[in-house]
């Protein structure tokens, strides 16, 4: 037989797009349109409805960047369609490429009744089924003239990405209001040749059902009347019904689709978008699954249920009546589908605290699945906290886009930090927003990794970023392909039902130890300081309020602000969001941001203020009293507590010119020289008697790198960037400050630094406080700290511990890590000396080895350089990121092992505060092991009064130790991170004996008894 096969693919194709498909609406007239821009931001729905119209045409005009219009559609339904399927077409300018990327609406009835979303692939509202004749149409549409910022030139630099510069010019044009009879058998017939068609050509062309399916399109084609689609679609139809019934092979890989809409709470649109988009995806995901039985839709993110529980009351009361009935059901038990790198041990916890409590106390549902499909990697610290937080699962999609490496599992354990396990699945058909399209199913099958071992994956389907959601013709895809021949099977379930078959086939899955890092998007640990420092300092003074709070409510009956911590502990959490805390949203996000985290820290500031107030004693007494909030003791001031303190008296610093220029500064521990250029090309270590700066450099040297990466400007920084490279080494001005400090000014393109470097009486470290007015563009700002230190590895501050990466580059995994996150501190050791470099609120750091010059003492061998990462400048999707005035500090701490590592980070991130008294505040708890930290002290949740301890073993070994309460105990629990009890702890009055495995969290509730008992 001749091969005709390109020909009929081709015709199909034609055909499809260009007569079969346009008859599914064969009949339409127009409906009359008035619109109403609304001033400045959105307003509510009644004053939508209401506001006057003015008449507007097909082919306008309408939308300034960010606007929102107000559209009334009026028409009559013609009496000759009695008895047909009716529906309304209301096209605002869409571009079918682009759904959640631009204009979208949600319509509503004239009572305000909420219809369904409007976007590029969801344009048609259902009038009738069938219609009288004569029915008057009436719907209103709150449209949304969201600019496009990702067009089909990516990664241009835009002003759309904020309402104060992105001008009135419109950015759409009306482009279809019209009533349309829909063929109900002419959009079955496009349904089965795309099934039939995208099938065919994913199947070997040496396969017979590659030919069964050509040869049954080819007679569908035939039996066609292109000037009679509608009239002969049904003998078509039927021409196909037998291909279309060949059930799948037995051994047909499974593929489970959850209904699913990624939605971003906020990237190339701000935050007040995000609930509009939820509300218009939600409206049209409960009017899908009142049209099908078969449907089950997912959602996550807490916060985005909040949201329209707030601002769309009418929308959410579909939502709950849809729980309830158990088909939409809320995944993920996050407040958002947050970052993993960055947020703080705390603020990690609390995601699951806040996400969980929210779908338990709304909805009575214990989510167990952590659905995290877009988050940039995957902090070690996760599998521990999942199974804290009582869920069983963990799912995302996202290491598929790393550019090195193929991950070498789909299902599998996930190994935590602590050796906690939880059974992850990644979805190999490599994407959160499928459309099940023959290509993706096609591409599951062939890229599924665990072929012999397990049988099925999952498909999360729907249009998604932006929003949208599943559409009626997945769902018809997905029903053609329940069981069809030459295809996986495909069958919407819940993701717990998948989970539960997943595991019980592959029990015996893979183990994979430590982070899941993304071979990608390493900018976003640097990219929009402000955010990340907000983030980083919003914490910490959590941390503050928290503890001074309830010691202050123990001791002195302070009123406890528990809705006041509660929500902003939730604005913290919100700004975690995976695109705002990496730093990769619009303009507008990340200026919203700064004035929000302003807010919290301000809010905060009074309620520390207040409780050591109540605790610090008479502030007339003319003394002062020291409050430490970090977990070590020091300066003779406890954990947690505070305690009067005096002024020193003298600096214990030497402070003498260096030869050759510059200065010697002098503790008795440390010997620092800086030199006539403000570096440090010595840092001696008394007692050791050893050098910590690697021979022939210099420490604290700032270097500017070029920072063009070759596409997602914010996000990606490639390794190319560390071809060139610029050392700041020069100096406007070196000056002994009057403190001891040395003060270095330095001058670069049309930036400027000012430096503070001190040697601080009696300790090991060397601080750095650094300004920078920063006004460059695509360029990468580095602080370098050369040690002289062997190593093969560097250990990183995760949540609850730290990690071990590789300092060296052996293979293709070990080389990509060349950018990767770091809390407060970064550690090098070789047995019995290390170094450590903590930083206040950077994330980002890198580091290499060296090779030690010939010429220098004990000649050979190598060093290590540990730089962190300070600033960038690319243009989009904000062009002016970064750009002002930002302070940084950091510390360099010789002789350092990982305890002063620790110990050391959390002092430059929780400085002590002096407060004006003469009170002794005893910690409310103690832990007798410096090794076992306390990352939260407060008060539960519930307003029992009940005290609340959170602690971890920080040093990655074993710890037996003992917490002491001062004030009377009743009895201990061990809770989940919910605080909930998960057994009881023997106690000795008010004495806990405690056993942690390395990295173990514990959570303790400690009842209190009444005073006496």
């Amino acid at each position: 037989m001749h091969s005709d096969r390109a020909v009929t693919e081709a015709r199909l194709k034609r055909v499809l797009e260009e007569r079969i498909r346009p008859a599914i609406h064969p009949e339409s007239v127009p409906l009359t349109v008035g619109m109403w821009q609304a001033p400045g931001e959105p307003v509510p729905v009644a004053e939508g409805l209401a506001a006057p119209r003015t008449p507007i045409e097909v082919g306008a005009e309408w939308g300034p960047p960010w606007g929102t219009s107000w559209f009334t559609v009026t028409g009559t339904v013609p009496h000759a369609w009695a008895g047909r399927t009716v529906e309304a077409l209301l096209d605002l300018g869409f571009d079918e490429n682009m759904p959640g990327f631009q204009c979208e609406g949600l319509v509503y009835r004239p009572d305000g009744s909420p219809v369904k979303g409007l976007n590029p692939r969801n344009q048609w509202v259902r009038i009738g089924a069938p219609v009288a004749g004569g029915e008057e149409v009436e719907l209103h549409v709150e449209a949304a003239s969201n600019p496009v910022l990702l067009d089909y030139h990516p990664f241009r630099p835009t002003e759309l990405g904020d309402r104060e510069t992105a001008g009135s010019e419109p950015q759409y044009r009306l482009a279809r209001m019209d009533l349309a009879v829909f063929d109900e058998t002419v959009w079955e017939l496009v349904q089965d040749l795309e099934v039939l068609g995208e099938l065919m050509v994913e199947l070997s062309t040496d396969a017979p059902r590659r030919w069964e399916i050509l040869r049954a399109v080819e007679r569908a084609l035939d039996a066609v009347d292109l000037q009679d689609v509608g009239g002969t679609a049904g003998r078509a139809r039927a021409l196909l019904a037998g291909v279309l019934a060949a059930p799948a092979h037995a051994s047909a890989h499974r593929i489970s689709a959850v209904g699913h809409s990624h939605i971003d709470s906020a990237w190339l649109w701000p935050l007040r978008e995000t609930v509009r988009k939820v509300a218009r995806t939600t409206s049209n995901m409960t009017a899908l699954l009142e049209d099908d039985p078969d449907f089950v839709f997912a959602m996550s993110q807490a916060q985005q249920f909040a949201w329209i529980k707030e601002h769309r009351p009418e929308v959410y009361a579909r939502v709950k009546k849809a729980v309830a009935d158990g088909r939409f059901v809320p995944v993920g038990g996050m407040w958002v589908e947050s970052d993993t790198n960055m947020p703080g041990s705390e603020a990690l916890a609390r995601q699951f605290v806040h996400g969980k409590r929210f779908f338990l106390e709304e909805f009575g549902i214990e989510t167990e699945e952590v659905w995290l499909p877009d988050t940039f990697g995957y902090s070690a610290a996760l599998p521990q906290l999942v199974k804290l937080a009582g869920a069983r699962w963990f799912l995302t999609q996202k290491i598929s886009w790393s550019q090195t490496n193929k991950f070498p599992h789909h299902t599998f354990w996930w190994e935590g930090l602590d050796g906690t396990r939880v059974f992850t699945h990644f979805p190999p058909i490599d994407t959160y927003n499928s459309q099940l399209s023959g290509k993706e199913l096609a591409h599951a099958v062939r890229n599924f990794q665990e072929k012999g071992g397990a049988t099925r994956s999952l498909a999360p389907t729907g249009w998604g970023d932006g929003g949208g959601g599943t559409t009626r013709e997945m769902l018809a895809r997905a029903k053609r392909l329940a069981d069809l021949e030459g295809s996986a099977t495909v069958r919407f379930e819940k993701p717990s039902a998948f989970f539960e078959k997943a595991h019980a086939e592959y029990g015996h899955a893979p183990v994979w130890v430590g982070e899941l890092y993304l071979e990608l998007h390493r900018a976003t640990l640097t990219s929009q300081a402000k955010t990340k420092q907000g983030n980083r300092r919003s914490e910490h003074l959590l941390r503050e309020a928290e503890l001074w709070a309830a010691t202050a409510a123990v001791r002195c009956g302070f009123r406890y602000p528990y809705q006041d911590l509660d929500r902003l502990w939730k604005t913290v959490l919100l700004l975690q969001f995976h695109d705002i805390l990496p730093g990769s949203s619009i303009a507008w996000v990340h200026r919203e941001a700064e004035a929000r985290y302003a807010a919290v820290a301000a809010e905060l500031e009074r309620i520390i203020s207040a409780a050591q107030r109540a605790l610090a004693g008479d502030a007339a007494a003319g003394g002062s009293v020291v409050f430490n909030a970090a977990p070590h003791a020091r300066g003779g001031v406890p954990a947690g507590g505070a305690a009067p303190v005096s002024a020193g008296g003298g600096t214990g610093v030497s402070a003498e010119p260096a030869e050759g220029g510059g200065f010697v500064l002098d503790n008795g521990l440390l010997r620092v020289r800086v030199d006539a250029r403000g570096l440090l090309p010595s840092v001696h270590d008394i007692a050791a008697d050893r050098e910590t700066v690697a021979p022939g450099e210099a420490a604290g040297l700032l270097q500017l790198h070029p920072d063009f990466p070759n596409m997602w400007d914010a996000w990606d920084v490639d390794h190319f960037y560390r071809n060139t490279v610029t050392d700041l080494a020069e100096a406007e001005s070196l000056e002994l400050l009057d403190d001891g400090s040395v003060r270095v000014v330095r001058a670069f393109g049309s930036s400027r630094v000012e430096q503070r470097i001190t040697l601080p009486p009696g300790e090991r470290r060397v601080e750095f406080d650094t300004e920078v007015d920063w006004h460059e563009t695509e360029k990468f700002l580095k602080v370098a700290f050369p040690v002289d230190v062997h190593t093969d590895r560097v250990a990183a501050e995760t949540q609850f511990g730290h990690l071990y990466r590789p300092a060296h580059t052996n293979t293709s995994w070990e080389a990509a890590k060349f950018e990767a996150c770091a809390h407060r501190f970064v550690h090098v050791a070789e047995p019995g000396w290390g170094v450590a470099l903590v930083n206040d609120s950077t994330y980002g750091y890198d580091v290499t080895r060296g090779v030690r010059p010939e010429t220098a003492p004990g000649a050979g061998g190598t060093t290590t350089r540990l730089r962190l990462s300070l600033l960038r400048a690319p243009r989009f999707p904000d062009p002016r990121t970064d750009q002002g005035v930002h302070r940084f500090r950091y510390a360099l701490v010789p002789g350092a092992d990982i305890g002063d590592a620790v110990r050391e980070g959390y002092r430059i991130n929780l400085p002590g505060r002096r407060v004006a008294g003469d009170g002794t505040v005893v910690p409310l708890v103690s832990v007798a092991d410096d090794a076992v930290v306390a990352s939260a002290v407060k008060l539960a949740d519930d307003g029992s009064g009940d005290v609340v301890v959170r602690l971890y073993e920080s040093l990655g070994g074993r710890a037996r130790t003992r917490l002491t309460a001062a004030f009377p105990v009743a009895s201990v629990t061990v809770c989940d991170l919910l605080e909930r009890p998960t057994g009881t702890v023997a106690h000795e009055g008010a004495d806990v004996p405690l056993a942690l495995r390395p990295h173990e969290i514990v959570t303790l509730r400690l009842a209190r008894a009444a005073s006496g008992a």
